[in-house]
């Protein structure tokens, strides 16, 4: 692989011209598909083959009109001070509010909190439901207007109006986050490479990519629904990863430059070796990132298979425009002051990076014990992770969502805030609504149940709806188990009615999602760990060192968990991350954290452990290849940390609180696993390891493919003078210009 990217290094160098039109001319496509093809966003759940996805199905077929799967607002009210809603003039307002409500675009029904049972015995609160005839992220900003408007009138009355639901969250705006990211990430450039032009580079092709990938993201939203989450996510990673690879590409291009190689030979090189990490590199990532497909849960596989696009995009983008871009900079990428000395190896950094790597393989028992246990208590607080869908719990104390939840949970009872929809299909009933009435009997006696609303029929009589009311709140294990309950009583009602019982509702639908990732968080992990274990065994052609990179990953992860359980749940730092109010964590973040951070983790994995086998490969003995391959990388490793976490941190600045987590998270886990795991335990690990980590069998040693990785075969061609013009030597290289 090395002498064909060798080669085609070469070519970009030489034909730059050529190779940067032909991307801009990418970019121009790809953005005029994204303005005359793109559609709507999409935040609605659909998890197919889940009970209460089929309940969804049949009620838009048979019920259209109770617009089940359509946007809902709460409207809860509560009467003045000392007052009660049942007082003639705040009744009046209760049902000005009410026809207000109705004659809100896109609303379907609206319930009378007076008629439907919406106030409590109290008389002090009460609740009125609007249902749309769309889902939330179709509703129009007008709808939500007219919404906000019905609100102010009520509050004028002298109630106290506050509203949750879907119908309220709109789609958050891109903040400052990434540019704040972008700036650190120069800012690290700039320091590393003590040049302004080279630190140019890597943020140009960057965000030549991503431009490129969002694009096509957004012109694929004209065909297909995407998640409003999705081109965030791939923003977040494809920039991290994008600026990574053209850091290490061009961190080699000038040290070949600085052994007096001209431009063509020093990109071939560059390409040829840091090149082929980065292929293997970018592909566990990608690996990582589509394997999200095998959940089956349409919006998480969305996220992962335009994540891995953009991946895609930046490594090719590395491999081919970087090259050329190196033709342009010529010689003027070393800035000044570095053009007479070697820009890897010269320097504080470097020095630094060796000395700790010699502190390291001095001691490397004590190293790895500290490093291994120092992990293991940042993730004892991943002992209390808790799982829940996002709900209105979980919105800022200040939001109106919060209050009306805390509004409804004092009026009526936690429950009342996650109700669960009971669908009763009685088309093979001789009586549908004998078996409608057996139902809601049957779910009245289950202990958990508050009170069930009287069955409501579609038009052809043989499908019935009601709603019951838990005791508990929609996160608590009660309600949890109530679900199960209930959907228990079908057999019952089957082999008595021949009608059947399901359970839907936001409620249900939280946790069929939190069932399905359960189910699928082993096969996952078995696709991913098993995929990029043989892909690592092929890179080094060890048993160990994939075995090792693996547990190391392992280790990044608990104590990422913790991290993350130690402020998000725990409220640990909160106030100085943002954080307006502690929650569950959301459920579907470990999957897709594991996901995220492996590819990341073999990030650096590829980066420091390619140049520790090149130096092995060149005869240098373990400890010495493990010290000098260190030297090589720390510096660079150590810039694409910072620069990695730094773009994650920028999403912490996001309202989101899903980007928030995930962002920190991310974060977090990059340096954990950079300056814990890769550049502490791994170095330590090696040493112990001796010759020992680079031991495969001999017959799987044949059966691999030679990947070259670390270039010894490029070394030796070159060296032979075997490529034919291989010395690069008047063929259109020199510095460029």
């Amino acid at each position: 692989m090395a002498t064909y990217l060798y080669r085609l290094g070469r070519y970009a160098f030489r034909r730059r011209r050529l190779v940067a039109g032909l991307w801009f001319a990418a970019l121009a496509l790809a953005v005029g598909g994204a303005v005359g093809l793109s559609g709507p966003t999409s935040d609605a759940f659909s998890i197919p083959g889940t009970e209460s996805q089929k309940a969804l199905d049949m009620l838009a077929e048979r019920f259209p009109e109770a617009a089940a799967g359509g946007a809902t607002a709460r409207v809860v009210i509560a009467a003045p001070d000392g007052g009660k809603l049942t007082d003639p003039a705040n009744r009046a307002a209760v049902g000005r509010l009410v026809t207000g409500l109705a004659a809100v675009p896109e609303v379907v029904s609206v319930t009378d909190p007076y008629r439907a049972g919406g106030v409590n015995e109290q008389g002090t609160v009460g609740y009125a439901q609007a249902t749309f005839a769309v889902q939330s992220p179709e509703l129009d900003d007008t709808s939500r207007d007219a919404l906000a408007e019905v609100a102010r009138a009520g509050r004028d009355a002298g109630l106290t109006v506050e509203m949750g639901g879907d119908a309220l969250q709109e789609e958050e705006a891109q903040n400052v986050g990434e540019i704040a990211g972008v700036a650190v990430a120069a800012v690290v450039l700039v320091i590393t490479f003590g040049s302004v032009i080279a630190a140019g580079l890597p943020l140009l092709t960057a965000l030549l990519g991503i431009a490129i990938g969002l694009s096509a993201i957004t012109a694929a939203t004209g065909f297909i629904d995407l998640s409003a989450s999705t081109s965030t996510l791939a923003l977040m990673l494809g920039l991290a990863v994008a600026i990574d690879y053209a850091l290490l590409i061009v961190s080699r291009y000038r040290h070949e430059l600085s052994l007096g190689r001209d431009g063509e030979q020093a990109a071939g090189r560059a390409v040829g070796t840091a090149g082929s990490a980065v292929v293997f590199a970018g592909l566990t990532v990608f690996i990582a990132l589509a394997a999200l497909s095998v959940v089956g849960i349409p919006f998480l596989t969305q996220m992962g298979l335009a994540a891995a696009f953009t991946v895609l995009v930046a490594v090719l983008i590395a491999l081919t425009l970087l090259p050329a871009m190196l033709g342009f900079a010529g010689r003027r990428i070393l800035g000044r002051r570095l053009r007479a000395r070697d820009p890897e190896g010269g320097g504080g950094a470097p020095g630094l990076g060796l000395r700790w790597a010699r502190a390291v393989t001095r001691r490397p028992v004590t190293v790895l014990v500290a490093g291994v246990l120092g992990l293991g208590v940042l993730a004892i607080p991943a002992l209390d992770l808790q799982l829940a869908m996002p709900d209105d719990s979980a919105a800022a104390p200040a939001s109106t969502q919060r209050k009306a939840y805390e509004l409804l949970a004092d009026g009526f009872g936690a429950g009342f805030n996650g109700p669960l929809t009971i669908v009763v299909d009685a088309a093979g009933s001789a009586d549908p609504a004998a078996a409608a009435e057996r139902a809601a009997a049957a779910v009245r006696a289950l202990p958990g149940v508050v009170a069930v609303t009287p069955a409501r029929f579609n038009q052809a009589g043989n499908t019935a709806l009601m709603t019951a009311i838990p005791a508990t709140g929609p996160s608590e294990a009660g309600t949890e188990d109530l679900v199960y309950a209930i959907r228990g009583q079908d057999g019952a009602l089957r082999a008595a009615t021949d009608a059947s019982l399901t359970v839907t509702g936001q409620t249900a639908i939280d946790l069929d999602v939190s069932g399905k990732l359960r189910d699928a968080l082993l096969p996952y992990l078995a696709v991913v760990v098993g995929l990029a274990l043989l892909l690592l065994t092929l890179v080094f052609r060890s048993l160990l060192v994939p075995l090792k990179a693996t547990l190391g990953f392992l280790l990044s992860v608990a104590a990422t968990f913790g991290a993350v359980v130690a402020v998000f749940q725990w409220g640990w730092l909160a106030g100085l991350l943002g954080v307006a109010q502690t929650a569950p964590i959301v459920s579907f973040m470990p999957i897709f954290l594991i996901g995220v951070v492996f590819g990341l983790a073999m990030d650096y994995q590829m980066f420091l452990v390619t140049r520790m086998r090149e130096e092995y490969v060149h005869g240098a003995g373990p400890t010495e290849a493990v010290v000098a391959g260190f030297g090589h990388g720390a510096r660079v490793v150590t810039a694409a940390a910072i620069i990695m976490t730094s773009v994650f941190a920028g999403f912490i600045l996001s309202p989101e609180s899903f980007i928030k987590s995930i962002g920190f998270a991310l974060g977090i886990a990059v340096l954990f696993d950079a300056f814990v795991v890769r550049m502490t335990i791994v170095p330590a690990a090696m040493a112990l390891l001796g010759r020992a980590a680079w031991w495969l069998p001999r017959w799987l040693d044949r059966v691999l493919p030679v990947a070259d990785v670390e270039g010894e075969r490029l070394r030796h061609l070159l060296d032979g003078g075997a490529d034919g013009g291989a010395d690069g030597q008047g063929d259109g290289g020199g510095d460029g210009g």
